[in-house]
């Protein structure tokens, strides 16, 4: 845990109890502030009474005394409108933040030489930090990953010499931590998202940019090039005498930076330019998606390690992150992944994109937008295998175009997609879940999802095995 000696002898409220709200306490605590904190869920006021936190109604408490507000970053800071505790707490003249700006603030206080990686980006954060702490850790760093992924950036341990943090933030985390000064920001890319939190795509893409502001010119910013704004930013910010910029793009040869072209790596940022790997051997990260993601961890390592050419063989020990295209295992010649993240058509898409022969299965509870937009990709379909509350309007869409199973559960169509791609003995096929849907219908979340999904191929392959002994 990183104590948090700030409020020391000082009163601060703190605005949600799920992970980050516990551990923002905890470590204010920690350091000799007294905490009064407050969530409007029963089970999670009792969860956090157990561990010793004072629970107090904020709607009806004396907010004179208090210093601080905590947010959840689930909590509306501006838009569509402030919450009644944010209200209250800039009436009282306290302080509004996250426990990413509780970290910022210990951070400056750091004499230990540890570093910040900080990434953020509308799309691929959450790989792009996990690849991150893996070519740190494998080459020597002491590499603590957390923040929007993992353990809360709070729970971490402190500073230390050969320390880098590296943290996935989210745009509602940026917006609650107005000193953050990482030594490497990554921006990865900036499409539509969280609108109605933002207000607007211009003070959505303003947001996301905040985690350059506070940076000089010994600091870098990897910033992806390859949305307008994105490319604005980096235009921005090459513009004044702040940090280093390295511009970062998939399909675009680059004058200066890191780009992909043709599914291969090359480094730009030098004399010279040179190429890295070829990336179409990493089963683990496949696609284009991914390999923006491969080509911003380059980015943000490289100025950290002494020999670029050890980050290629890190990045290829990679092994992926958990119901992101993740790689289950195969029985015979059906390979089955698992991309149970994919909650709408967009992420669905990548995954898709990926494969030639596959056995789709989708569904859940509908999103808007439906899946018309992944048409494209319906000739890589060979079946498509419906589950939950989708699965007449995905039907309807497919139909026509795709062979379609109502399988309705998951193991039912885990089943019947095993039974028709062992049929084809001529070439390698694929089971993707890559639902394009939520999975509240019949799971607790994408993670129960993917994980039942493992467990069923677990199944599906001691069967199989006990097929061939037989």
């Amino acid at each position: 845990m990183i104590a948090i000696s700030q409020f020391a002898g000082r009163t601060v409220a703190v605005y949600g109890l799920a992970r980050s709200g516990i551990s923002a306490a905890q470590a204010l605590l920690a350091g000799g502030a007294r905490v009064v904190a407050w969530d409007d869920k029963e089970e999670a006021r009792r969860a956090g009474a157990e561990l010793g936190i004072t629970i107090a109604d904020l709607g009806s408490h004396d907010w004179s005394d208090i210093a601080a507000l905590i947010l959840s970053p689930g909590v509306p800071l501006t838009h569509p409108a402030p919450h009644l505790f944010v209200t209250k707490a800039k009436a009282a003249g306290a302080e509004v933040i996250g426990d990413m700006e509780l970290f910022a603030r210990a951070l400056a206080e750091n004499t230990a030489g540890a570093k910040v990686v900080a990434v953020t980006g509308t799309n691929g954060k959450s790989t792009t930090t996990a690849l991150i702490g893996h070519i740190l850790s494998r080459l020597g760093f002491n590499a603590q990953v957390g923040g929007n992924i993992g353990h809360p950036v709070l729970d971490l341990a402190p500073p230390a010499p050969g320390t880098v943090y590296v943290i996935e933030l989210s745009s509602f985390q940026l917006d609650l931590a107005p000193s953050l000064k990482p030594d490497v920001a990554v921006l990865i890319n900036i499409t539509p998202d969280h609108l109605d939190r933002h207000g607007s795509m211009e003070h959505y893409a303003e947001v996301k940019g905040y985690i350059f502001r506070h940076q000089t010119r010994n600091d870098v910013a990897v910033i992806g090039v390859d949305d307008p704004y994105s490319a604005a930013l980096c235009t921005q910010i090459s513009s004044h005498s702040g940090p280093s910029v390295t511009p970062v793009s998939i399909g675009k040869v680059l004058g200066r930076g890191i780009f992909v072209l043709d599914g291969k790596l090359y480094d730009a940022s030098g004399a010279t330019t040179r190429e890295v790997r070829d990336l179409h051997a990493l089963i683990n990260l496949p696609g284009a998606h991914n390999w923006q993601n491969i080509a911003a961890a380059y980015a943000a390592t490289r100025p950290l390690v002494k020999d670029p050419r050890d980050i290629a063989g890190a990045i290829a020990t990679f092994p992926g992150l958990a119901h992101r295209i993740e790689q289950v295992g195969s029985i015979g010649r059906v390979r089955f992944v698992n991309d149970s993240k994919a909650t709408n058509a967009d992420a669905a898409a990548k995954a898709l994109a990926c494969y030639d022969d596959v056995y789709w299965i989708a569904g859940g509870k509908p999103k808007e937008g439906g899946i018309e937009s992944l048409a494209p990709f319906f000739p890589r379909i060979r079946k498509a295998y419906l589950i939950g509350a989708a699965t007449n309007r995905f039907a309807d869409t497919l139909t026509g175009h795709v062979d379609v199973d109502r399988a309705g559960t998951l193991e039912a169509a885990m089943r019947h997609a095993l039974t028709d791609a062992a049929q084809v003995s001529d070439r390698d096929a694929v089971v993707l879940l890559s639902p394009a849907c939520a999975s509240f219908d019949q799971f607790r979340d994408f993670e129960h999802r993917g994980d039942e999904f493992k467990r069923l191929y677990a199944v599906l392959a001691e069967e199989a095995r006990l097929q061939g002994a037989a």
